[in-house]
């Protein structure tokens, strides 16, 4: 197998170092520039296979240097690399051609595991730079919200079908508006209907729209909305709640691209790329028939999961002072700012309502706030997991686990080698992710993390070690 060749391309040398001997290290050749411009007049000279690139260079950045590499050198692979890790950037990496993009710091295994995938695909040749686009409105830097938003660009410029998922208020519309706005269709409608507002009654002439004198009270024609995203995007929202009797119309329509309206005998045609999104768990509703599987998995062809905003407890200040941005009194048209003990309440907080909750404190703190300055007393009383019903869906949870444990248990007995040690393996599948979960909630301390479930620090710490999980 021939040599790959690296070009790095960063104005930090100790970026420029750390790939050389990891790239090396692998038997790649490697060559480095800390300017964009250098790089573009080495790629002529020295034909890199695979390109590493900083976003932010001195004189041309990096990402207007890639179509410059596609002109002289044809479509190399082209990992980016960059301290500013918003969706835009994701996106117009991900147009431009990028084989992926990495936030800074990254790990270097994850470097390592990325460069060897893109030199295995500069082998095959089969990269095809896109066009650039711009978006504002997801806010993230942690890497959950990077796995997001390389996701949407991943596959926004496809026809692919996606599920967004996720807890309310996590922001899955917009995400969805981002799909459209990056997609081939984005000249075409944004078509937002959530399924949970409709009654089941009118849902189907709502949805296909209906002929006149169709029902009573139909006195004109009704264009449904399948029929107004022709040629651009419908967004489902709370898919789940679709009544099971329209189900399979839904499904006959998605697959045909025909829609007949109610009291019609005539199809219509439509195009429509369509993005449904849900917070409830569609698999175990189809367990219970009220959804249909093959409704699934058409509705399913990518799924992205919208992190709550508790798992990504490093964007709530981003979020805070971006909404704080966009919020000026109108009296007297003071901005305003939020104190250090401010940011580490919001930061305790569990936002049960998600980026939705967080956006309504910030303006509410913002209209209490005297002088300028939120305090933490500013903000209002953090919501409840009841108040939201959210403790039902607990108990839903929870029945769903103890019947997923009697599938694998029935499972394991069946077999007499699987079956012995079974309460063993048991411990091993169910212990570690509890265990993981009591240590993140207490920042890594093993005394209260063994007390909250209720054992012996030292069994906790020999239980850690015995599933190998660290203790940071």
């Amino acid at each position: 197998m021939r040599v790959s060749k690296l070009l790095i391309v960063d104005d930090e040398e100790s970026i420029c170092w750390g790939l050389s001997q990891l790239g090396e290290s692998h038997g790649h050749q490697v060559v480095t520039a800390s300017t964009a411009e250098q790089a573009l007049s080495l790629a002529e000279s020295e034909r890199p296979d695979v390109v590493v690139m900083d976003v932010r260079l001195p004189g041309m950045d990096g990402l207007t240097a890639m179509q410059g590499l596609y002109d002289r050198i044809g479509p190399v692979p082209v990992i980016v690399i960059t301290a500013y890790g918003d969706l835009q950037t994701a996106v117009e990496a991900v147009r431009k051609g990028a084989f992926d993009y990495i936030v800074k710091p990254f790990d270097l295994n994850q470097m390592e595991q990325v460069l060897q995938k893109a030199v295995n695909e500069s082998r095959r040749e089969e990269l095809v730079p896109g066009e650039p686009r711009q978006l504002e409105g997801l806010v993230g830097s942690t890497p959950e919200m990077q796995n997001v938003f390389k996701s949407i660009a991943l596959v926004a410029g496809s026809e692919a079908s996606v599920l967004l998922s996720g807890e309310s208020g996590t922001g899955k519309e917009l995400a969805a508006q981002a799909i459209h706005r990056f997609s081939e269709r984005t000249a075409g409608p944004f078509v937002a209907v959530n399924i949970a507002s409709l009654s089941e009654n009118l849902a189907e002439s709502e949805l296909f729209g209906h002929a006149q004198g169709a029902f009573t009270g139909a006195e004109s024609a009704r264009v449904g909305f399948l029929e107004q995203a022709d040629q651009g995007t419908l967004f489902l929202d709370e898919v789940a709640d679709i009544p099971l009797s329209i189900q399979i119309k839904l499904l006959r329509a998605l697959e045909e691209g025909e829609v007949l309206p109610v009291g019609s005998n005539k199809r219509i045609k439509t195009s429509f790329r369509v993005i449904a999104a849900t917070h409830r768990n569609l698999e175990a509703l189809i367990k219970q028939g009220k959804f249909r599987h093959d409704l699934y998995f058409r509705l399913c062809t990518f799924q992205i999961e919208i992190p709550p905003l508790r798992k990504r407890v490093g964007d709530i200040r981003v979020l805070a002072e971006f909404f704080l941005e966009r919020f000026v009194d109108r009296q007297t048209g003071m901005r305003h700012r939020l104190t250090s003990e401010t940011i580490a309440e919001l930061e305790r907080r569990p936002w049960y309502g998600n980026v939705r909750e967080l956006r309504n404190s910030i303006e509410h703190a913002a209209l209490r706030a005297r002088g300028g300055t939120i305090l933490p007393e500013d903000l209002p009383a953090a919501v409840s997991k009841s108040f939201l019903g959210m403790e039902e869906s607990d108990t839903d949870s929870d029945a769903q686990i103890a019947e997923l444990l009697k599938q694998w248990a029935e499972q394991q007995l069946t077999d007499p080698e699987q079956a012995a040690n079974i309460y063993e393996k048991l411990l091993a599948l169910i212990e570690p992710p509890v265990m993981e979960i009591a240590l993140e909630k207490f920042h890594g301390q093993c005394a209260p993390a063994a007390r909250c479930l209720g054992l012996h620090r030292t069994t906790l710490s020999k239980k850690l070690k015995q599933y190998g999980i660290e203790n940071s």
